[in-house]
């Protein structure tokens, strides 16, 4: 039988606090939340692996790694009264982070089954302050936009044009971008409506759906 809070610690101590991870408000919302929650039942003994964790369907989406995950919060700033898009919830794993550090959640998610696993783990939690939404990914969620925050859940090739235009003036968006090896976590931030990135740390994340570059014609 494993020892879920003794796994937790380890991957607190071993992954998180070794990455620089400072911030003490993730620090002690990863202590708390189960993250073998947040997995299938089959999987548990993965949750806190130094691994992107499969989930939903033939494991077509997963969790992000815990220090990738948190490296991206702590880069956020998340903000006590922020109002955070969390893109790509899957599970809620990350939404329900997000819920410990910000004022108010959307978990967006356009995967019906992931958004029900989501819901259900998040009101088990007790996690009022998060809302699960369904719907594409790439369309963010409009009915509750602007937000201070959206987080990407996966590697993207482009920002669309639709989740930029869901920023509050000063409002970040963090993602991971590219394909590795050549994959790095972005900062976002915009300024009069005007919207520019730049890397913060290199990092791998499994390919969001929906995310991919347009082609380019060639001479």
């Amino acid at each position: 039988m494993i020892d879920f809070a003794a796994a937790r610690r380890m991957m607190v101590d071993g992954q998180v606090r070794t990455s620089d991870v400072t911030d003490l408000r993730i620090i002690a919302a990863m202590l708390e939340l189960p993250r073998e929650r947040f997995v299938p039942s089959a999987h548990a003994e993965l949750a806190y692996l130094d691994r992107d964790v499969p989930v939903g369907v033939g494991g077509s989406r997963c969790l992000l790694k815990p220090m990738v995950l948190a490296k991206l919060l702590q880069a956020a700033a998340v903000q006590a009264d922020d109002h955070v898009l969390d893109v790509g919830c899957a599970s809620g794993y990350s939404s329900a982070l997000l819920g410990r550090l910000a004022q108010s959640v959307v978990a967006h998610e356009e995967d019906p089954a992931l958004a029900r696993q989501a819901e259900a783990n998040l009101a088990a939690l007790g996690a009022r302050n998060v809302t699960v939404a369904i719907g594409p990914l790439t369309a963010g969620w409009p009915p509750k936009a602007p937000y201070d925050l959206i987080l990407i859940n996966g590697a993207i090739e482009v920002v669309p044009g639709a989740l930029r235009a869901q920023l509050k003036d000063g409002g970040r968006l963090l993602a991971v971008v590219g394909r590795p090896p050549l994959s790095r976590a972005m900062l976002y931030r915009s300024v009069a409506g005007d919207v520019s990135g730049w890397p913060i740390f290199d990092a791998g994340a499994p390919q969001l759906p929906g995310f991919a570059a347009p082609p380019q014609f060639v001479f």
